[in-house]
């Protein structure tokens, strides 16, 4: 009996020595974020509590902050030693933060590990600065049109093709938003189309023409072809009377969706991510690409996942970084629609299996895989923050909001964007 107890007690001590061990060795990351949408963090915590099953040594404390005051919080917990040990960064703030020299160079665990070729081609030009990785792509989201079904239907109107190479051309798209714009007198009930400005730079690159030069030493808007482009967007509201003007979203108190959804536009350009949200609406959505003028073209970009140079657990927060860019932790924000995979495996007819959800995607979604695989790199994601903002927040909003014509803005602006490109 004495043995026994004794046994008992050694094998209590035996338990408590090793959880205690293996408290004592754990380490804890801090990650920070921000909220796009509450499934977004949900499915963020979701897939952290995997991580940290299958890492039972590693505990990660994720912090959600507002996009607004994100990257201004970040600098400054990072000048006060308090930076999180990994973190999201937009891409349009990646290449600054990377030359501030605050972040760990990834570059020889990418390739080592995970490879820059498994990622589609723009997200690997989003993650190289100067042929160095400092930040793993999260995902990829593209500029796309979203309509409803059944204002199609209504007007006996057939819906825009899903297969990018069947896509309308400019003209029969304004053609359509002029059959789908309803007005009473001189009041519109329904517009046509919405959101054309908000994502200006893919008509200006489906037109032969381009933002910048290849090197971003200089802005090309004055270009005609790019001043062409732009005058198509304000003829779409001044000349064709199918789009509302720049103010419309704000002043109706709606989002894109909740403009679809009611009826106030037929058709909307907004982000891919807008499904998420569009695929929880009781009505039928379809989802196309942007018409062309001389190419079907969309663009891409996300965030990226960066670890702080200060941090004092680099392992444990590339282990986490590398969870975090995997095919297996994107699939479920994928299939909610909220994301868009940014590995080439999860374009290829069995990774699509893995991720399409025909609860979330329209019908006909399998059609535009090839639209965002192959999106070209969204300018803002090269362009030095300052010159973008300036560009798309106080030049172009003369045209979309002060009504000041395309040629006189563009030619106006190139010497204050050059500087800035240039500092």
């Amino acid at each position: 009996m004495h043995k026994k107890v004794l046994m008992l007690i050694f094998l209590i001590l035996l338990i408590f020595l090793s959880t205690s061990s293996t408290m004592a060795e754990q380490i804890t990351l801090k990650f920070m974020g921000w909220e796009a949408s509450p499934l977004e963090t949900n499915s963020i915590k979701t897939g952290l509590n995997e991580f940290m099953t299958a890492n039972p040594d590693i505990k990660v404390e994720y912090t959600p902050v507002p996009f607004d005051e994100f990257h201004s919080k970040l600098l400054t917990m990072m000048a006060g030693n308090s930076a999180p040990d990994v973190f999201f960064l937009a891409s349009a703030f990646y290449r600054d933060f990377a030359a501030r020299n605050v972040l760990v160079d990834l570059t020889d665990k990418v390739d080592s590990q995970i490879g820059i070729d498994n990622f589609i081609p723009s997200s690997q030009t989003k993650m190289l600065v100067n042929n160095k990785i400092y930040g793993v792509s999260s995902c990829t989201v593209s500029p796309v049109l979203f309509y409803n079904k059944n204002l199609f239907d209504k007007a006996n109107l057939s819906y825009p093709p899903a297969d990018p190479a069947k896509m309308w051309n400019w003209d029969k798209f304004v053609d359509v938003a002029k059959k789908l714009t309803i007005k009473s007198g001189k009041r519109t009930q329904q517009f046509g189309v919405f959101g054309f400005q908000n994502f200006w730079w893919t008509t200006v690159l489906s037109n032969g023409a381009s933002v910048f030069t290849d090197d971003y030493s200089k802005i090309t808007l004055q270009e005609p072809a790019a001043q062409e482009a732009l005058q198509k967007i304000v003829d779409l509201r001044k000349k064709d009377g199918v789009a509302p003007a720049g103010n419309f979203l704000e002043n109706s108190g709606m989002n894109t969706a909740q403009m679809l959804q009611t009826g106030k536009v037929a058709m909307v350009v907004d982000g891919s991510w807008a499904l998420q949200e569009l695929a929880k609406m009781d009505f039928p959505i379809g989802v196309a690409p942007l018409p062309k003028l001389k190419d079907t073209i969309t663009t891409g970009q996300a965030h990226l996942h960066a670890i702080w140079k200060g941090s004092k657990h680099k392992e444990a927060a590339w282990k986490l970084v590398k969870f975090l860019s995997s095919s297996k932790y994107q699939t479920n924000l994928v299939k909610v629609g909220l994301w868009m995979p940014n590995r080439k495996a999860m374009y290829t007819p069995e990774g699509i299996k893995k991720w399409y959800n025909p609860k979330v995607h329209p019908a006909n979604f399998k059609a535009l895989t090839d639209y965002f695989l192959n999106a070209k790199l969204e300018p803002s994601v090269i362009a030095p923050q300052e010159a973008w903002d300036v560009l798309t927040t106080e030049e172009l909003e003369k045209i979309w909001y002060a009504n000041q014509p395309v040629k006189e803005v563009t030619e106006s602006m190139q010497d204050r964007i050059n500087n800035l490109l240039n500092q």
